[in-house]
């Protein structure tokens, strides 16, 4: 990264700090959500209908295509029967996309699931080896219905069915009853009439990370960072991959996406009760008191929230945990990456700034992906966009930690990569973990073991050089302070080529 690009970068910071006082000091309409993995105390009582993650990017082997992943029902046990996982048949699932940089969906993909079962005189989600998603074996059933809505300045002006009684490939309930998974996964594989492809199912959970922040910052002394928290755990998971021309305006590439999830009332109105669109924001950024109204609100209305991001809360526990003095207030540094997107890579013009992530269709996808995407030269990962490899922790703590101001840094949680190999074609979400494979030994490691993590890990071939120092991940979204382990402070540099 050059001198001349830093200086821009904190010249556009502090422009950008002004756009969103201006932009989302507005009002507008809608009512919809966001959420992580049991970020929010309404949602942690309903993981049915909590999102998890969501991803965008140009489709690697289609790259006239962009392919959208949403994931939910977090931290599923593979063996967690009789009653396996399943979307909730009184929810819609969506997935919006904005294309003019307003905050306000013009698309909306929304998911419709169908309860069925073959035989209720049995305990048994399976009474047999399962070959084929009509298989009589099969006793829970799912389907699913497809609908694009058109909008307009928010409100709807055309629904259109794209696809009904689509099967859901189930839970993987172990090699005996599904011995071979993977034909189970190629059959619920829907392409549309548009040419479109789509997708609902159980998958392996792709965020890696080490997520054992929650006591008092990995205990108070760095001890316990290096598991992958996720590791042998399924998710719930819609994916769409659709003609790029068919989501953008002429001349204008880059979109913004967040999925939602609403969930009928007992008077039987819709209430929207979960979105995401970049990770994390309301795990660790909102603090209680707004993290329910976060689960109720849309991007037009993020003005409420901007202060969690320009004076967080995290910062000031690890001055209060580690002695390390909290970066002052406002931090206008983070406005670009979680609010407007950042200029000349993703920032759509006249943006309106609202947490959403920003993909720019026009780069193409990268031969060989780079987990640390933009940081690295790599401008096809996140934050432009999100791709299942990119190390959504590791970028976000190194730009909070100054990045693009100048302040090279190679921080990260040394969990670098998902533990289990992701699919080279649509979905691209990796099988799930059979509820016959071994979990409790591999997937939850002891304390001995994980205090052996905090040594540096080996750069990959495709990285740049350089020792990897473990911190508290969820730094990412909140920390501009250099962490202290042995009495030194952990800033460490390396070369990357340019950004952008």
């Amino acid at each position: 990264m050059s001198r001349s690009f830093h200086l821009k970068a904190a010249a556009l910071f502090t422009a950008g700090a002004a756009l969103a006082a201006a932009g989302l000091a507005g009002s507008g309409p809608g009512a919809a959500t966001a959420s992580s993995h049991r970020e929010a105390p309404l949602i942690s009582g309903q993981p049915q209908y909590d999102n998890t993650d969501v991803y965008a990017f140009v489709s690697p082997d289609k790259p006239d295509t962009t392919t959208l992943v949403a994931n939910f029902l977090p931290f599923e046990e593979p063996a967690g029967g009789p009653n396996f996982y399943k979307f909730a048949h009184d929810a819609r699932y969506e997935i919006n996309v904005d294309n003019d940089g307003d905050s306000l969906p013009e698309f909306t993909y929304r998911f419709e699931f169908k309860d069925s079962l073959q035989n209720p005189n049995t305990f048994l989600y399976n009474t047999g080896p399962v070959k084929s998603l009509v298989d009589p074996n099969l006793n829970f059933r799912q389907t699913y219905d497809l609908k694009l809505i058109h909008r307009k300045a928010g409100a709807v002006v055309a629904t259109r069915t794209l696809a009904t009684h689509v099967p859901v490939a189930p839970s993987n309930v172990g090699r005996a009853s599904m011995p071979n998974y993977r034909t189970l996964r190629e059959q619920a594989v829907k392409t549309l009439s548009s040419g479109a492809q789509v997708f609902a199912g159980q998958a392996d959970d792709p965020f890696f990370l080490d997520l054992r922040v929650f006591d008092l910052l990995y205990g108070g002394n760095l001890k316990e960072v290096g598991n992958d928290t996720l590791r042998g755990y399924n998710v719930q998971s819609v994916a769409l991959q659709i003609p790029t021309k068919a989501l953008v305006k002429p001349g204008q590439p880059i979109v913004g996406v967040y999925s939602a999830v609403q969930r009928k009332s007992a008077s039987g109105d819709w209430v929207q009760v979960s979105r995401l669109g970049m990770p994390l924001v309301n795990e660790v950024v909102n603090p209680l008191k707004d993290k329910d109204k976060f689960n109720a609100s849309v991007p037009w209305h993020d003005a409420q929230f901007a202060p969690n991001v320009t004076d967080p809360e995290l910062p000031k526990l690890i001055q209060g945990i580690y002695k390390i003095a909290a970066p002052a207030a406002p931090r206008n540094d983070l406005v670009q990456v979680f609010l407007t997107g950042v200029p000349k890579l993703n920032q759509p013009p006249n943006v309106r700034p609202a947490e959403l992530m920003r993909l720019n269709t026009s780069i193409p996808p990268t031969a060989k992906p780079k987990r640390l995407g933009v940081l690295d030269g790599d401008n096809a990962g996140y934050p432009n966009g999100r791709r299942l490899t990119d190390d959504a922790i590791d970028i976000s703590l190194q730009v909070v930690e100054g990045e693009l101001l100048g302040k090279k840094n190679d921080l990260g949680d040394s969990v670098d990569a998902n533990d289990v190999k992701l699919e080279s074609a649509f979905p691209y979400v990796a099988l799930p973990t059979s509820g016959s494979a071994v979990q409790r030994g591999d997937r939850r490691e002891t304390l001995g073991k994980r205090s052996s993590n905090l040594k540096a890990t080996p750069a990959s071939a495709n990285e740049p050089t350089g020792e990897r120092v473990p911190v508290v991940p969820v730094l990412a979204l909140g920390v501009g302070a250099a962490f202290l382990v042995g009495g030194g402070a952990l800033w460490f540099r390396r070369r990357r080529g340019p950004i952008l």
